[in-house]
């Protein structure tokens, strides 16, 4: 399956976000940056869809930056693939010919179940991952 990086990064930013939630505290821009390695201009566009998805706040100001809308267990992935590149999840084949509205419910199928798994994850078991020991033999 191939992510865009836009995709990438807004799911990178939401676990940087989710690792720091508190409720109260805000992350600065750069700091969202710096820490994910991603450029602070390509970044505010990806922050922008995800405030408008109605995932993250943002605050204005010299102490201001982004924020959670709710608990990382609250959010879960669909919700972030839908604020960012919501034509992920949308079907584009034809029901024309003898085999196209077979093939559409086969796509339909796969994405339906896609939807599902998406929704099964959230951002509290995404920032878990990775925490796990490593073991060298």
């Amino acid at each position: 399956m191939r992510i865009s990086q836009k995709l990438d990064y807004a799911c990178r930013a939401m676990a940087q976000l989710a690792k720091r939630y508190d409720g109260r505290t805000i992350t600065r821009l750069d700091e969202l940056a710096q820490r994910e390695a991603v450029s602070s201009n390509f970044l505010v566009q990806i922050l922008n869809d995800l405030r408008r998805g109605g995932v993250i706040e943002s605050r204005r100001g010299k102490a201001g930056g982004y924020l959670l809308a709710r608990p990382p267990e609250a959010i879960n992935l669909k919700e972030i693939v839908e604020a960012v590149e919501p034509s992920l999840l949308t079907i584009t084949t034809h029901t024309e010919g003898e085999s196209g509205a077979a093939v559409r419910q086969l796509w339909q199928a796969v994405s339906d179940r896609t939807r599902e798994q998406l929704e099964g994850i959230d951002l509290k078991q995404l920032t878990e991952r990775g925490n796990e020991p490593m073991y060298y033999i």
